[in-house]
């Protein structure tokens, strides 16, 4: 196949790190992938070191300059299939198509829970000029079923896959040594980017009401937030327990190195990326219910899921484990085995696969 994957945002997250890590295993498979994202753009930075060809184009924004730029790109490449990522790329792809005596297959996918409008424009865009949509989760599946009255046989989960030979188990005193992290404290840790939706200060707040010097919190990621967080450190009298180690591309270490996993989101949530490596590397995770979440900890099952929004609740959690090393252990046992299962990489480009040789077959019918 053909693909051309696009992506206006100009951010970096779990979003975009799917977008790259699932075209690089497209062309490892032997497919034509490319990129389109805009100019500044972080992945447009990052897709030539992953191995990923790239076209710059003004796509940041719904404007004139963006829809012909894709124009010419589609007119100019016969691909089979465009999977879109973002707003603002999905309508300029679905456009710069029409007309086009052989246009390619569209497929939507929906990294997030964020509700999406009901409106007529929206409808012809997910249905009618859509082949397929992708959701990271089967509870997003349900929202655009359940709410916005999607067709179900053309909306599908695909949640993000994690390579299960990578993220394993390590050498927690050895990762410490490396990191310069004490050897002795028990460490939460929280790997995300740095924005407020993914419950950083409810995390700062339950960690002053654990009030234990034992107890050291990482926070990994860089953000807008960051300025906000430091503050908060220093008012609520914590900086003594809190390190801050901004953004590192390779995050097994730090996953290998933790005790426990926090990741206290409120809102957006698809299948995060992060919660699924930290799982893989036997740490029990303390989360909670929002957006496809709970198919990550089966519904409480594989880790402590707590009320969004409360940090005694999320204190609770984190003390339980931070004083029962046994269910630690018991924990972080079956959430390795449960996500070693549900979530491994080829998984995901297998489920991939079949949706995009789907959606061509379904687009040449039409």
């Amino acid at each position: 196949m053909k693909i051309l994957h696009t992506e206006a945002s100009s951010g970096w997250g779990g979003q975009e790190i799917r977008v790259l890590a699932e075209a690089r295993g497209f062309i490892d498979r032997g497919h034509d992938v490319r990129l389109a994202a805009p100019h500044g753009s972080r992945i447009l930075e990052e897709a030539p070191r992953r191995g990923v060809p790239v076209h710059a184009l003004p796509i940041g924004r719904k404007r004139l300059p963006g829809l012909l730029a894709m124009r010419r790109l589609v007119r100019a490449e016969p691909f089979d299939v465009i999977n879109t990522h973002s707003s603002t790329d999905a309508w300029l792809a679905a456009l710069a198509v029409r007309g086009l005596a052989a246009p390619p297959a569209i497929v939507r996918t929906r990294h997030i829970s964020a509700p999406i409008a009901n409106g007529a424009a929206t409808r012809w865009l997910y249905t009618r000029a859509t082949a397929a949509i992708v959701t990271t989760g089967e509870a997003l599946r349900r929202q655009l079923i359940e709410q916005n009255h999607y067709p179900p046989g053309r909306v599908v989960s695909v949640p993000t896959g994690i390579d299960t030979t990578r993220f394993i188990p390590g050498d927690r005193v050895a990762r410490r040594r490396e990191l310069a992290l004490p050897e002795s404290p028990v460490i939460i840790g929280i790997v995300a980017t740095l924005r407020s939706w993914k419950g950083h200060r409810h995390l700062l707040e339950a960690l002053r009401r654990i009030d234990r010097a034992d107890v050291l919190l990482v926070i990994v990621g860089a953000g807008p937030q960051r300025a906000a967080l430091e503050t908060q450190v220093a008012d609520l009298g914590i900086g003594d327990r809190v390190r801050m180690v901004g953004h590192h591309d390779d995050v097994l270490p730090w996953h290998q190195a933790l005790d426990i996993f926090a990741l206290p989101s409120y809102a957006n949530e698809g299948v995060p990326q992060a919660l699924v490596q930290a799982m893989l590397c036997g740490l029990p995770c303390v989360t909670t219910a929002v957006g496809a979440i709970p198919e990550v900890t089966g519904e409480g099952e594989f880790a402590i899921v707590v009320r969004e929004h409360d940090p005694s609740a999320l204190a609770q959690g984190l003390r339980a484990l931070v004083d029962d090393p046994a269910l630690r252990h018991r924990l972080g046992a079956a959430g390795r085995a449960h996500c070693a299962q549900a979530f491994g990489y080829t998984h995901m480009l297998d489920r991939m696969e079949a949706v995009f040789a789907d959606a061509i077959a379904r687009n040449r019918r039409a």
